[in-house]
């Protein structure tokens, strides 16, 4: 006999003894002459829940799990192509800030050469016009000093007439006065 069935008769023999008191507790389940039905209601209970489970819920659980395992890596792949993509735009993005500031730095370089090429061409024009303004200052100055000299020297001549005249009551010649502030000047 198999050891199930062993199992059975020594349940039902010692369900005889306990059947006594079984009856007299009032619970059906311990009435040890229910015992045979109900490991056979169990064993098939559990026979066709572990098929069911066994055939038809965990492969379905199983394959869910599956593609979920599979959608995570997918993901992390993606994301880190995501993040191998980004790494790149930044290396991108820096070589390109790096060659736009070298590029300002030329052209800010370029027009400070050009600024002062002006400024000194502009500052040449400048010096030359200033020169040529100063030169014709010291032009009209040396004139106006040239022309006051005569004038002094005309009034000068004119009041010598004028004191001689009054002094002597005669005109004197215009060698004599030109003499005398020769003389006075030297």
């Amino acid at each position: 006999m198999s050891v199930f069935a062993n199992l059975i008769v020594t349940a039902a023999a010692g369900a005889a003894e306990a059947h006594e008191e079984a009856a007299s507790a009032g619970l059906p389940q311990l009435d040890p002459t229910s015992w045979p039905s109900q490991l056979f209601w169990l064993t098939l209970t559990f026979g066709a829940l572990y098929w069911l489970m066994a055939g038809k819920f965990l492969p379905s659980l199983g394959g869910a799990i599956e593609e979920r395992r599979d959608r995570i890596a997918d993901d992390l792949d993606q994301a880190a192509e995501f993040k191998r993509q980004a790494e790149d735009a930044e290396s991108a993005y820096s070589k390109a800030l790096a060659d736009a500031r070298a590029k300002a730095g030329a052209i800010a370089a370029d027009t400070r050469a050009e600024m002062d090429k002006e400024i000194a061409a502009l500052q040449a024009e400048t010096d030359a016009a200033l020169e040529s303004q100063l030169g014709a200052a010291e032009a009209r100055i040396t004139a106006m000093k040239a022309d006051a000299s005569a004038k002094v020297r005309e009034a000068a001549a004119e009041t010598t007439r004028a004191v001689v005249e009054t002094l002597i009551d005669e005109a004197p010649t215009d060698d004599a006065v030109a003499k005398a502030i020769a003389t006075v000047r030297a």
